[in-house]
C-alpha cells in the first residue's frame, strides 16, 4: 500500500486524508445508526406502562430525555401529555426534527467525498500530465521521467474511484437507513399519543 501511495506522487495526499476521514464516518455511522440503539425493541410498551403506574414522573421523563433518538421523542410527547393530542403532536415533531438532524450527522461529509474524490483524482491525473509534456525536450523524452508521469497520472486515477466509490455506496445506504428510522419513530410516536389520550389500546 505504501508503494502504491509513494507510485503516485504527492497529489495522493489529499485522497488518503479523505479515505481516512471517510473509513471513520462509515464506521461511526453503522455503531450509531443501529435499530437497538436508535429505536430500542419494547421501547413504547415499557413507556405506556410506567406512564400509567407513575404518570410522567420527573424520573420517567429524565431518562427518557437522556436515552435514545426515540425515547428523546418519547419524553417530548410526555411533557405534553395533558395537552391536547395536536399539541402532543406538534412537540413531538419538533424534537423529531432535532434528532432527525442528529441522525444524519457526517453524511453530508461523506456525500462530499464520494464527489469530491474523483475530482483530486482527476487533479493528480492533470500533475501527472503536466509532468509527462513537461519533461519532453528538443533532444528527446526522458524515460524516467515519462513513466512516472504516467504513474502519477494512472495511480491517482485509481485512488480517486476506489475513495469515491464506497463513499458513496455507504452514503446512500446511510440516508435510506436514516430515513427508514426516522419512519419507524414516526409511528411509534403516533402510537404513543393515540395510547395515552385513549385513541387506540395498548
Amino acid at each position: 500500500m505504501f508503494a502504491f501511495i509513494e507510485a503516485a506522487g504527492w497529489p495522493v495526499w489529499p485522497l488518503v486524508l479523505a479515505s481516512i476521514i471517510s473509513l471513520a464516518i462509515i464506521g461511526e455511522r453503522a455503531w450509531s445508526l443501529r435499530a437497538g440503539v436508535v429505536t430500542p425493541k419494547d421501547l413504547l410498551n415499557q413507556v405506556v406502562q410506567e406512564y400509567r403506574q407513575n404518570g410522567a414522573s420527573p424520573q420517567l421523563l429524565g431518562r427518557l430525555a437522556t436515552g435514545s433518538p426515540l425515547a428523546q421523542v418519547f419524553a417530548a410527547g410526555l411533557r405534553n401529555v395533558k395537552s391536547s393530542p395536536q399539541v402532543m403532536k406538534e412537540a413531538i415533531d419538533d424534537t423529531g426534527r432535532a434528532v432527525a438532524h442528529d441522525l444524519e450527522r457526517f453524511l453530508t461529509s461523506l456525500g462530499t467525498i464520494a464527489t469530491v474524490s474523483p475530482l483530486l483524482g482527476l487533479l493528480g491525473t492533470v500533475i501527472g500530465m503536466i509532468e509527462i509534456f513537461g519533461s519532453q525536450a528538443p533532444s528527446g523524452s526522458n524515460p524516467i521521467v515519462l513513466a512516472h508521469g504516467i504513474s502519477i497520472a494512472l495511480y491517482n486515477t485509481a485512488m480517486g474511484l476506489i475513495v469515491a466509490i464506497p463513499s458513496m455506496i455507504f452514503h446512500r445506504h446511510y440516508r435510506n437507513q436514516v430515513d427508514s428510522l426516522i419512519v419507524e419513530m414516526e409511528s411509534q410516536a403516533v402510537q404513543l399519543v393515540e395510547i395515552l389520550h385513549g385513541e387506540r389500546k395498548a
